[in-house]
């Protein structure tokens, strides 16, 4: 049995909010990315900074690597930001390419290889956290274990977590390695609800048909991994001009608590006790300050408000 670390820097920042990046960049077509992008994404993340946010996610695929180059251009630009902050960038997914089709790939050497590209786009010397991106069930662990290995002896990452993973390959995978697994990113919105729905269904004909893996909040609440929860807004599903008994449930709560339906929702999965830790894709500024509450403030929800939302949203009572 592997002995895990247990020393605190080997754990993920504290956080309320993490800003994603995937909207920066440019489009999803591979042209080169402008000026224009660069200004956007800096103007993007300087307002997640006035907002409280601190911890930015990336991925190597993000708008094809554009993500990742633009946000390196800010951090050329601005002296003294790499230090205040905290970079985050994810691998394991390749795109589709001619007549290959996109797939999963966390082989050792892909995994160094696209690390050492990432380092090269972000313009800097250390990946604070590196999440594998997705499972890629035709590579075990011993060799990923390796890899992330190698890559931690060598100071070009220090922490490690995963994305769209369950409890057993979590345990899996933690078994070889001796840091810890930091996170574990999942779909978590009110509108992807499958993560707490498994919790109730338990006895019920719905059960069957959650598909969501049992135990894999509470595995990660017992070990230490922060739950990260992209989507978190629901592609806007709930805010904005939605018209939707939920929607009109955020707006009272909102006006009633001197906030926005954004800043609502995200503490509909912050007040959760598993701590979860919402992740903002917008690159809209004026939508990045619709969550600054949720940074800067305890979710302030009570216990019948929270389930008044996940029952509006469900639109069924629970069993």
């Amino acid at each position: 049995m592997t002995t895990v670390s247990t020393d605190p820097a080997a754990r993920a920042p504290q956080a309320r909010l993490i800003y994603g990046c995937m909207g920066l960049g440019g489009g999803w077509d591979r042209t080169p990315y402008t000026a224009e992008d660069v200004d956007r994404a800096q103007a993007a993340v300087e307002t997640a900074l006035e907002c409280g946010i601190s911890v930015f996610d990336l991925a190597d695929i993000y708008r094809f690597g554009t993500s990742e180059a633009v946000f390196g251009e800010v951090l050329a630009r601005t002296p003294g930001l790499r230090e205040r902050i905290t970079v985050q960038t994810k691998c394991g997914i390749r795109l589709a390419e001619g007549d290959r089709p996109g797939l999963y790939d966390l082989r050792g050497d892909s995994i160094l290889r696209r690390v050492e590209e990432s380092l090269a786009r972000l313009r800097t010397e250390v990946i604070d956290t590196l999440l594998l991106h997705r499972p890629d069930p035709l590579t075990g662990p011993d060799e990923i274990a390796a890899a992330l290995h190698e890559l931690h002896r060598q100071g070009l990452v220090r922490r490690f977590g995963v994305s769209n993973m369950s409890a057993a390959q979590l345990a899996q995978l933690q078994s070889r390695l001796e840091l810890p697994l930091v996170a574990n990113q999942l779909e978590m919105s009110l509108a992807r609800r499958d993560w707490v729905e498994a919790g109730v269904l338990l006895n019920t004909s719905a059960a069957t048909s959650n598909g969501f893996p049992e135990g894999t909040l509470e595995a990660c609440v017992d070990r230490g991994i922060q739950l990260q929860a992209w989507g978190a807004l629901a592609r806007g599903r709930y805010t904005g001009d939605a018209d939707s008994p939920t929607a009109e449930l955020l707006r009272r709560l909102a006006r009633s608590k001197d906030t926005t339906p954004e800043t609502v929702l995200l503490w509909w999965l912050a007040r959760h006790p598993a701590g979860i830790v919402p992740v903002i894709g917008t690159s809209r500024p004026d939508r990045i300050r619709a969550c600054r509450d949720a940074a800067l403030r305890a979710p302030d929800l009570t216990h019948e408000e929270w389930y008044e939302l996940w029952i509006t949203a469900r639109g069924t009572p629970l069993p």
